[in-house]
């Protein structure tokens, strides 16, 4: 495909299939769901490519998306509306009495890629992993986010980037959310700079890995994974591995706000340093870590995050701790109440539970729903079970009414 000058040419939606010879698990890649960021299209392109050859040894079928093609083409973030921020029930619902029409070029965006992306599940033979491709506008941003439940961090391991913790309880309504609570096993992988070169090297190396993670072809038959491996770990491995969200800049335009100049992502920062500035003045970070995804480009609703890193040993510790099952009856602690009707969510009172409740309920599987200072309210993630690190639960319809009737409040394992 050619370039245009100021975009990327995408002939259509589905960018490819490949599908094996036996029936089997699928993976599910997306790319350009922001328009400056088509690494992940030629990156896809490349692996289509050197993959159908080998169509007859696979298991299951690789699906290749295009997420937002007319931002694509117009090479712009979006056009109307920032088309990974909507993906949420209330909005679904929305666009699905819209109709076909849309009222904004992200509507019908969306409203596009929701039917391919429910014909994708509604036709899986087995469990289903996604890949979310990105880039960054900063320099160094290499490294992954998912939802942390365990089928989702088993699969975000096998990648040797920074796993960033903890993105879906600052930022709502991302592809990666929904899927990830639909019985898909998620990833986002963010490969650098948006016009590197290497960003589209370091793309293809992360299809690759998750080719053969989620079985579609036995290690042996894909070489290209040990590069893959080792072209990933040399951009990213002087970095740490697992780090926390603690802040989020939001921008809101009109709010004058600018990032000074330099910062790339994981660049250490300390509390009270100046880090951006708009219409009141400086902004200073509010506490001491690394600063990621600093917004160096016109359009953008986060301006910055800051993330802490952790030692891998809680990942480990908090794997103990979900396997005990302790999670079911986290309600007994002091201070702690279910909700009435659910339960997968409580309300800790922050009076009685006053030390660490939030990195409790976190190694125990929660994600933060609300924190009013004196009251948190914690939920615990879908599909966060032992059962399904052996078998995968089974994709679910996006549809908000039906979003649960194929697998149940928990989700049955995919058959195989």
């Amino acid at each position: 495909m050619s370039e245009r000058r100021h975009g990327t040419e995408v002939e259509d939606r589905l960018l490819g299939r490949i599908d094996g010879a036996v029936e089997g698990p699928t993976l599910l890649c997306v790319a350009g769901i922001h328009g400056n960021e088509p690494a992940g299209v030629h990156a896809l392109r490349r692996v289509l490519r050197a993959l159908e050859p080998r169509r007859s040894d696979m298991t299951g079928r690789l699906v290749a998306l295009a997420g937002n093609v007319s931002a694509l083409e117009a090479g712009r973030r979006f056009l109307d509306r920032d088309l990974n921020r909507a993906w949420t029930p209330t909005h679904l619902t929305r666009l699905r009495h819209l109709g076909r029409t849309g009222r904004s070029v992200e509507d019908r965006e969306q409203i596009e890629l929701v039917e391919a992306l429910e014909g994708v599940l509604a036709s899986a033979h087995g469990p289903v992993y996604a890949l979310d491709l990105h880039t960054t506008s900063g320099p160094g941003g290499i490294f992954s986010a998912f939802t942390d439940s365990l089928p989702q961090r088993a699969f975000a391991s096998g990648f040797p980037i920074p796993m960033i913790f903890g993105l879906e309880e600052l930022v709502d309504g991302t592809l990666l959310n929904l899927l990830s609570e639909h019985g898909v096993v998620a990833l986002t992988v963010e490969t650098g700079q948006h016009h590197d070169e290497t960003s589209i090297d370091r793309a293809e190396a992360a299809v690759w890995i998750a080719i053969a993670a989620s079985g579609l072809l036995p290690e042996a038959a894909v070489p290209e994974a040990v590069g893959a491996r080792k072209l990933l770990y040399s951009a990213a491995g002087h970095l740490p591995r697992a780090l926390e969200m603690r802040f989020r800049r939001h921008v809101v335009v009109g709010d004058g706000f600018a990032m000074v100049p330099g910062y790339s992502n994981f660049d250490r920062v300390r509390v009270g340093d100046v880090v951006a500035r708009d219409s009141l003045g400086e902004v200073v970070a509010s506490e001491s870590g690394r600063l990621l995804m600093p917004l160096y480009q016109e359009q953008g609703e986060d301006g910055f995050f800051l993330v802490r890193e952790f030692q891998p040993f809680w990942m480990a510790v908090s794997l103990a701790m979900r396997r005990t099952r302790f999670a079911k009856i986290a309600h007994w602690l002091p201070g702690v109440r279910r909700v009435p009707g659910t339960d997968d969510e409580v309300v800790i009172d922050r009076r009685v539970a006053r030390f660490f409740a939030r990195q409790l309920f976190h190694l125990l599987g929660f994600r933060q729903m609300d924190d009013s200072g004196r009251k948190l309210v914690m939920r615990r993630r879908r599909f966060d079970e032992r059962r399904y690190l052996v078998e995968p639960p089974a994709p679910e319809s996006l549809a908000p009414d039906r979003a649960r009737t194929r697998s149940g409040s928990g989700g049955a394992p995919a058959s195989r």
